[in-house]
């Protein structure tokens, strides 16, 4: 997750840096990414604020699994680092300036920031399905630099207000729960449907919490980790399923689940995005229901085709910005 920038042209394309006070001149610092776990704090230049941006000192900033895989293999599936690059995606801070047009912001303000800057002039971005577009410039996704430094530049209308009952903290993780709100939403998740979440880390609890907000009955999660089972439960699953990382185990753990579940999975969940759980999903989901692709476990999956019987509606997705606005509120 993650690309830097600022609102318009090629202000977008700018690094950010050196933070101002009044006439006095701050020197900002970032964790740049310089090698294969090779991290350094070193001085982060900022732009001149536009009109349209704010500079936000950030507070808190998570760790994402895109981050992680950067930092071990200078890449995350097709995206490659290639120069020094500032990681981090998932952010919350307190706004310090204004540019001259931003009249919804004032300095002081707490806020989460949307990471994704979008070209708002292709066809993609007038249909509203901005996440998509090709000119997508994204906080830590190469080439764009990220947010894990004391201060950024931002377009302010990708910066949402935070109520006083959610911490910055929180705030940070408005950018993952909107990734389980949109599969929630894209998955057409509600009262009558009965739900599948094949894996329990971070991205998987999300959308547990997610399925549960939009009304879900019953929610069965299933990974290989007896911790991550015992949070999820924690956080409200109805069931939990122990599972292996061997794809000869798919049968029995399907069946497994299957029997928690007893009227049937109608929308199965892959947080994980490996061959074995978009098995697992696959086979556990009954005839008709949905399968959403939510994780990026490996570049190329391969599929079982002996559940194209089942006619079932199988979809990945991208980030989606709407439900960034709904998950901080």
């Amino acid at each position: 997750m993650g690309k830097g920038g600022m609102s318009d042209g090629d202000h977008a394309d700018r690094c950010y840096g050196e933070a101002i006070n009044g006439d006095v001149q701050q020197e900002n610092m970032a964790a740049w990414l310089l090698g294969v776990k090779n991290l350094k704090i070193q001085p982060y230049k900022l732009p001149n604020l536009g009109p349209h941006d704010v500079r936000v000192r950030l507070k808190a900033v998570g760790i994402c699994g895109s981050d992680v895989h950067h930092f071990k293999n200078m890449r995350c599936v097709d995206f490659i680092v290639k120069e020094p690059m500032v990681i981090g995606h998932e952010c919350a801070g307190i706004i310090e300036e204004v540019g001259s047009e931003v009249e919804d912001l004032v300095p002081g303000d707490r806020v989460a920031l949307e990471p994704g800057i979008s070209c708002k002039r292709c066809n993609l971005c007038k249909q509203g399905r901005y996440n998509l577009c090709r000119k997508m410039k994204f906080f830590g996704s190469p080439p764009n630099n990220g947010c894990l430094a004391n201060q950024v530049v931002h377009p302010g209308d990708l910066c949402f207000k935070l109520p006083d009952n959610v911490s910055l903290e929180e705030g940070a993780m408005c950018e993952p729960l909107s990734v389980g709100i949109h599969a929630c939403r894209r998955a057409n998740v509600c009262q009558e449907t009965n739900i599948l979440v094949v894996g329990a880390g971070p991205i998987g609890l999300v959308t547990l919490l997610a399925a549960r907000a939009f009304g879900a009955p019953r929610i069965v999660i299933a990974d290989v980790n007896d911790e991550r089972l015992s949070i999820a439960k924690g956080l409200g699953a109805d069931e939990v399923v122990k599972v292996s990382t061997n794809i000869e185990d798919v049968a029995e753990e399907v069946a497994k689940i299957q029997k928690v579940l007893e009227n049937g999975v109608d929308i199965s969940f892959d947080c994980a995005g490996f061959n074995k759980t978009i098995t697992t999903a696959l086979s556990a989901t009954r005839p008709g229901g949905t399968v959403c692709l939510v994780g990026m476990g490996q570049r190329e999956m391969t599929l079982p085709l002996a559940t194209r019987y089942k006619l079932i509606r199988i979809f990945s997705l991208t980030f989606w910005p709407v439900p960034f606005g709904l998950a901080h509120g």
